[in-house]
């Protein structure tokens, strides 16, 4: 039961409001009041429990329709100004053109340009684009004439989407029109270029910007900078931020620095983001949680522990509270280092934080697991409470690296059945690094019995990675046939063999002498929609060649050709290939095709040509192509001599 003074003013009632710490309290305070016969309360009491209710989402939307019910009073635009606001905010369009459509029988006032624009900006913020439109178009009957404002809000629908032309348009209109773009109008179509990827048109937006006596403000060379190092445009990025230095009313925020910072540790430059960070303590910018976080994070994928360990030490000396992301950068820095035992301790130390997560432990995981400590890893692993698909990833892939792949099979096995929060599904990955490993110690069956695994579980079914791992195992040891079925199987699931099935079992079965059944299988995986690139191509003609099939390897040769699908090591194969049947005309042919599909040939196909010229008595030949290579630069190489010493000799 709430308590209230009698006689209750409403500059008392506000009194009350403003003296209470919890939202919740003071709306039992303004309900309360309200409800008190006799008590109407003051547009101002309204404003203040409006904004209470507009900055938390729940808040709004739990009690602002019975605000609106009690205002009995007129308000200035401003009150309901506030609630239009919350509600674009919390992308609640609807909820706001009822505010603004009850304007003048609720509030007592008529909106103006102002309120038009918040709503305007409620359906950009929804992505209405249409309503957004229309309402525009609403402007000119109501007879509001718009602002720079109304404008700042359509730049952002035409960035939204993505319509940058239009964008740029829109400020060449406004100049004309008198309506003078701010920064926020620069900035919104700067910002929406940049994040686009398009950076040399967003400095043209920017230069111009300077140009037109707009003087751009730190948030437009932030996303500047940013967009370039996200492209990994180093060198102008850092041009962008001199820019910004030499700037006598634009200074660097702690945003433009972490940018900075962020950007040159992603590329690799790490003792540049070391510097402006030192720079960052000499302008006495304080340093946040990110600046932290991507210095530690760049130093330790670089392995560079003591400059990330230099600077996790001045974080905790300075009080910034760490947290789960820049922790497990560190542990990640120590395990790559092989510092197992600070990793224990900072192991400990983030469980006294309450820093720990899933992610904490997988890298934890593998980074003992790195380090050859088993027993460690796998005493973590039985207390974990909780883990992911990654979580058995690793520790199948650890325990199978280490050589334990009976554990690992265990671990597999045992997957979706401990309960709590380690009751997860495994991933493709866990179950292929098992098939791998059992392939590897030549327990076949046991590893197509992991397949079968994935199959009856249905969480996630082979891939062709799984496929692939059990077919090269299977081809390995001459087991032709469960091969073969493996490959209908993946066929028969609507998975397409990719590069390395093909090259596999093609390699394999040649290498068995089984080069019609290769045929057949490469003309199956061509019906099932196989899409080869050049080098599996290749690989099939190497092959022909190989087997002296030559006239089947010109026959794709000559396919390659008319589709333009050749590259100089098809030529060079098929050339060598002619010249091993002592076909020197025909390949005397496909060397002026090198020069017909534009290509040049190189030493490769030089000592292909001087051995083949010199294997069918033709060394006068052979050193007019020596002599015709050295005109075109090419360098004579070990080989190269070998072959015509041989020739001389032999």
């Amino acid at each position: 039961m709430v308590n209230l003074p009698k006689p209750l003013s409403p500059h008392r009632l506000l009194n009350l409001l403003k003296a209470e710490k919890s939202p919740l309290s003071a709306l039992n305070l303004f309900d309360a009041a309200t409800r008190r016969p006799g008590f109407t309360a003051s547009p101002a009491v309204i404003h203040h429990i409006l904004r209470l209710v507009a900055a938390d989402p729940s808040l709004l939307l739990a009690h602002a329709a019975r605000i609106l019910s009690t205002v009995r009073c007129p308000c200035p635009e401003d009150v309901p100004l506030t609630l239009l606001k919350a509600y674009a905010k919390a992308r609640m369009p609807d909820q706001a053109l009822h505010v603004f459509q009850s304007m003048p029988h609720v509030f007592g006032c008529s909106p103006t340009v102002r309120s038009f624009n918040t709503l305007l900006n409620a359906f950009v913020e929804s992505n209405q684009w249409p309503r957004a439109e229309g309402f525009f178009k609403y402007f000119e009957a109501a007879r509001v004439s718009p602002n720079v404002e109304t404008y700042n809000v359509l730049m952002k629908v035409m960035c939204k989407k993505r319509e940058f032309e239009k964008g740029r348009g829109l400020l060449t209109w406004m100049w004309g029109a008198g309506f003078s773009p701010d920064k926020i109008t620069y900035g919104t179509l700067i910002g929406g270029i940049a994040r686009s990827g398009d950076l040399e048109f967003a400095l043209e937006v920017f230069d111009e910007m300077r140009e037109r006596g707009v003087e751009p403000d730190v948030v437009c060379y932030n996303m500047i900078i940013d967009g370039f190092f996200k492209k990994g445009d180093f060198a102008n990025a850092r041009e962008i931020w001199e820019r910004l230095l030499r700037e006598e009313s634009v200074f660097p925020s702690v945003v433009s620095y972490n940018v900075m910072i962020s950007g040159l540790c992603k590329c690799g430059r790490f003792s540049e983001g070391l510097e402006i960070w030192e720079r960052m303590k000499r302008n006495e910018r304080r340093h946040d949680l990110f600046t932290y976080s991507s210095l530690i994070h760049g130093l330790s994928e670089a392995g560079d522990l003591g400059g990330a360990r230099r600077v996790y030490e001045e974080m905790v000396e300075r009080g910034v509270r760490s947290d789960a992301v820049t922790c497990n950068a560190m542990l990640n820095g120590l395990c790559k280092a092989g510092k197992v035992e600070e990793c224990f301790e900072l192991w400990e130390e983030m469980g006294k934080w309450g820093l720990r997560n899933v992610r904490s432990c997988n890298i934890f995981l593998k980074g003992l697991f790195e380090n050859g400590k088993v027993d460690e890893a796998l005493s973590l692993w039985d207390s974990l409470l909780e883990a992911d698909a990654a979580t058995y990833g690793v520790v199948v892939h650890g325990l199978c690296r280490n050589g334990h792949v009976n554990r690992a099979l265990l671990v597999l096995e045992e997957a979706g059945h401990r309960g709590g929060g380690m009751d997860v599904d495994v991933d493709a990955f866990a179950y292929s690094t098992m098939i791998n490993a059992l392939c590897k110690e030549g327990r076949l069956d046991e590893a197509g019995g992991v397949l079968e695994l994935m199959n009856k579980r249905g969480c996630c079914l082979p891939t062709v990675v799984s496929y692939n791992i059990l077919i090269n195992g299977l081809l390995r040891v001459g087991r032709f046939r469960e091969a073969y079925g493996c490959v209908n199987e993946m066929l028969g699931k609507g998975w397409k063999p990719d590069i390395i099935t093909c090259s596999t079992l093609i390699d394999c079965l040649y290498e068995s002498k089984m080069m019609d059944t290769a045929l057949r299988l490469w003309h199956q995986f061509l019906g099932a929609g196989l899409k080869p690139d050049i080098t599996m191509y290749n690989i099939v003609i190497h092959r022909f060649c190989s087997s002296d099939k030559v006239d089947k390897a010109l026959q794709l040769y000559s396919t390659m050709r008319r589709r333009k699908y050749v590259n100089l090591v098809t030529h060079n194969t098929i050339m060598e290939g002619f010249y091993k049947i002592g076909d020197c005309e025909m390949a005397s042919k496909i060397w002026a095709y090198i020069s017909e599909d534009e290509l040049q040939p190189d030493i490769i196909s030089y000592n292909i040509t001087l051995k083949g010229l010199c294997s069918c008595g033709r060394v006068t030949e052979a050193i007019e192509y020596l002599d015709d290579a050295l005109v075109r630069g090419i360098l004579p190489t070990v080989i190269t001599w070998n072959i015509l010493v041989r020739a001389v000799i032999f």
